[in-house]
């Protein structure tokens, strides 16, 4: 497999994957600046607005004491992004566990969604995330991938663990939903 994600230097993530495990702790500086804003876009999309930060560090832990496992049958950020879905359904899991209670809190609510407020702009980009918001987890899931990450249909199954057809159809309906929703 080849790995398309090159930096500036033209090091691929690969080359940089091999100065890590010799020592190089340069090279998980330079593998946590490419890829923590896609990290960042991806847990924004599902809603983890305020536990960004929080995601991306634990990907980056969990990935770095698990790289010997990283076969790179997919690109790295294709393996990241699999490693922050998992963490992101178990938190999901835990609070669904967890007795509900309200708390309180001081402070415009509208603040929470600064961070979403700063990568998309306009209001076409609010329009599609509201639209978002009528899509099964699945197909949120998938859209996201796709338009957000440019992830192909195959790195998408693999990720979601379905095949590449039911990748594309829940893509389409996907689709079909936001622009009927755009469109009111």
């Amino acid at each position: 497999m080849t790995d398309a994600s090159r930096g500036g230097d033209g090091q691929s993530d690969l080359d940089l994957i091999a100065r890590w495990k010799r020592g190089d702790e340069r090279a998980a500086t330079e593998l946590v600046a490419r890829h923590a804003q896609a990290l960042a876009r991806f847990a924004c999309s599902f809603g983890a607005n305020d536990e960004v930060d929080d995601l991306v560090q634990d990907t980056f832990v969990r990935a770095f004491q698990s790289l010997d496992g990283f076969r790179g049958e997919s690109s790295f950020r294709t393996w990241l992004f699999t490693i922050e879905r998992r963490l992101l359904l178990d938190r999901r899991r835990a609070e669904k566990r967890r007795p509900s209670r309200v708390e309180v809190q001081e402070g415009d609510a509208a603040t929470e969604y600064d961070a979403l407020d700063t990568m998309v702009a306009g209001e076409a980009a609010n329009r599609v995330m509201a639209a978002m918001k009528h899509l099964s987890p699945t197909q949120r899931e998938v859209f996201a991938l796709r338009v957000g990450q440019g992830l192909s249909y195959k790195e998408i199954a693999d990720l979601v663990g379905t095949t590449e057809g039911a990748a594309r159809v829940h893509y389409h309906n996907a689709m079909r939903t936001v622009k009927e929703y755009i469109d009111d």
